[in-house]
């Protein structure tokens, strides 16, 4: 067995010390998750919501564009005439089981009436609660009204 220089010095394991030591006393780059969030994109594509005119009438006119480009078929809509002759909804439903997040639906929607918001913390204990209604649709738009603005703002330019 021959020993050489790196063997005696044990140079491997003084370098590995020194890289243990020289990261010791910076700070910590680990986000405590539940208090703290990292950064999102405004482009980030996560829980649905349907969005209202400030007069809070609901965007959406029927037009089933969302419905008709959807790949995976997750998207169910029923509409009727209103007395004004406009279309709107009567029922928008949409099972996130089959949902991919592809954001093909936001693009279609020529309104800007189904989004895909800044949620990401959607989990649930059975499958039932992911079948989103109308109504679910809807109070996702007005929970996520002010970020959901501001993400499409800031898409603007590039659409």
């Amino acid at each position: 067995m021959a020993l050489t220089a790196r063997g005696v010095l044990l140079s491997e394991l003084l370098s590995g010390l020194a890289l243990t030591l020289r990261y010791m006393f910076k700070g910590t780059v680990t986000v405590n998750y539940p208090y703290e969030k990292g950064p999102l994109s405004s482009r980030f594509r996560g829980e649905h919501a349907l969005r209202r005119y400030p007069n809070g009438e609901e965007r959406c006119i029927a037009c089933k564009l969302c419905e008709a480009i959807c790949p995976a078929l997750a998207i169910t809509i029923e509409a009727e005439p209103r007395a004004d002759g406009s279309r709107r909804t009567t029922r928008y439903d949409i099972d996130m089981t089959k949902c991919i997040y592809c954001g093909y639906c936001q693009e279609a929607c020529p309104v800007d009436a189904i989004v895909e918001g800044p949620n990401f913390e959607f989990a649930t204990e059975t499958r039932e609660e992911l079948f989103y209604d109308k109504q679910k649709l809807l109070d996702n738009g007005d929970r996520w009204e002010a970020e959901i603005a501001k993400n499409l703002a800031l898409d603007a330019p590039y659409r």
